[in-house]
């Protein structure tokens, strides 16, 4: 590593797993179970613990073990039958935390990615940097903790997260890796069972450093041709396996958690302004329009309420998608007092937004606005992102109360209508 140079330099590779993930849900449901052992599993006995709290890990007790073993291990733990729905809702949250970050995501399970944050360096700094704000992240927005590998490539960053687990971050740099590589057991390198072990023990073979030190062609003949070449080039830190994103991104969004519980319906129509000038951004730069605005409300208790509107065209104009953020929210259900957490603002549908040209110009005034955006777009690219944004957001909360838009005309309760206060760009 040169001397200057970040340690991070050339890990664009992210591994990130949940801790303890079906357990620190329920955790984070109960608070009084923080730090007791807790066993998630089926709770007859038949069953087998599907995740298990650190603390009833330090009696022996892991994952797929039958229940029945985990409670003689550890009687005073709390068993609790699992809430796949929940976990599931959860991890959907989770993932889109990562595609915030980066479209390259490459989802193992519900609760653990490969991120390729290469093309996110420039806009949210070096990978350990970006490591640390999916931590905050995922931390802030739902209650819960992941550890995080950063290496050159996928194989060593996987190892990097298991070895700072809980709650942590890893980063091997780049000049390090063998350093970390070769005092590991064996067992540490994929596709080594109780089989292989066994094999690579009668070759005296107990370290990855050992099967970096003997020849490939030996290992080829004890372990055939396939398994000892991917042997040899694991234990020299090589995989150029890259992260893969199996589907296309179904929707683009943003969302933010309050510093502290909000109940102010300014505040938080102020909130929705951001974060809608956020997403219409993000379809823009992406050639994309949306039929469908969603608004998710997160209350101090962890409840999440989602409220969604198809609109009678595709946009990508942040004026629009305020509009029906805001009546979302307006039209959610929740007391005018409710302490909000979080909120957030999503577009889904997504067409490619050459083929809703025509569209677009039913709307006159909405290809107006678009039209606008789009300069405001050209001039932030030029001198950065806050230079230009509405008005309502240059000035302080109370300066200029903030009123909610009108549903745009079209739209279900809609009329002609002045612009709502604070809504229009300004520079």
């Amino acid at each position: 590593m040169a001397p200057g140079e970040p340690g991070d330099t050339g890990c664009h590779v992210l591994h990130v797993d949940m801790d303890a993930f079906y357990a620190s849900v329920e955790i984070r449901d109960r608070p009084e179970l923080a730090g007791l052992p807790v066993i998630v599993g089926a709770t007859g006995s038949r069953g087998v613990v599907l995740s298990a709290s650190y603390p009833a890990r330090r009696f022996g007790v892991t994952s797929a073990m039958p229940v029945t073993r985990a409670r003689r291990l550890c009687p005073q733990a709390t068993f609790v039958g699992p809430r796949h729905d929940l976990y599931a809702a959860v991890s959907r949250e989770v993932m889109a935390i990562f595609r915030a970050v980066t479209p390259q995501v490459e989802p193992l399970s519900l609760d653990e990615a490969f991120l390729d944050v290469s093309g996110a360096i420039r806009r949210l700094g070096q990978p350990a940097r970006i490591a640390g704000l999916i931590r905050a992240t995922i931390a802030e927005q739902q209650g819960i903790t992941c550890s995080v590998g950063v290496a050159s490539c996928k194989f060593v960053a996987k190892l990097a997260s298991a070895r700072c687990k809980p709650d942590g971050l890893c980063v091997v740099p780049a000049g390090e890796v063998l350093s970390f590589l070769h005092p590991l057991p064996v067992a540490a390198l994929w596709g080594v069972g109780e089989q292989t072990g066994q094999a690579l023990a009668r070759l005296g073979l107990r370290t990855v450093g050992d099967i970096a030190r003997i020849p490939a062609g030996t290992l080829q003949r004890e372990l055939g041709q396939a398994a000892g070449t991917h042997l040899a080039a694991l234990a020299w830190g090589r995989d150029e396996r890259p992260v893969v994103t199996t589907a296309p991104d179904k929707s683009v969004g943003a969302e933010e958690t309050f510093a502290s519980d909000v109940d102010d319906p300014e505040l938080i129509r102020r909130e929705l302004l951001r974060l809608s000038g956020r997403t219409a951004r993000a379809l823009r730069r992406s050639g994309a329009v949306a039929r469908t605005v969603v608004v998710k409300l997160r209350l101090a208790n962890f409840t999440t309420i989602t409220r969604s509107r198809t609109l009678p065209e595709p946009t990508d104009v942040a004026r629009r998608i305020y509009a029906t953020a805001c009546a979302l929210y307006e039209g959610s259900g929740l007391d005018s007092r409710a302490r909000l957490r979080l909120v957030g603002v999503r577009a889904s549908g997504l067409a490619p937004a050459a083929g809703a040209a025509s569209q677009l110009a039913f709307w006159e005034r909405a290809r107006s606005w678009r039209e606008a955006e789009r300069a405001m777009d050209r001039i932030a690219g030029r001198f950065g992102t806050d230079t230009v944004r509405p008005a309502a957001l240059v000035l302080a909360p109370g300066d200029d109360p903030l009123e909610p838009p009108r549903v745009p005309p079209g739209e279900p309760g809609g009329e002609a209508a002045a612009p709502p206060a604070g809504a229009g760009p300004a520079s």
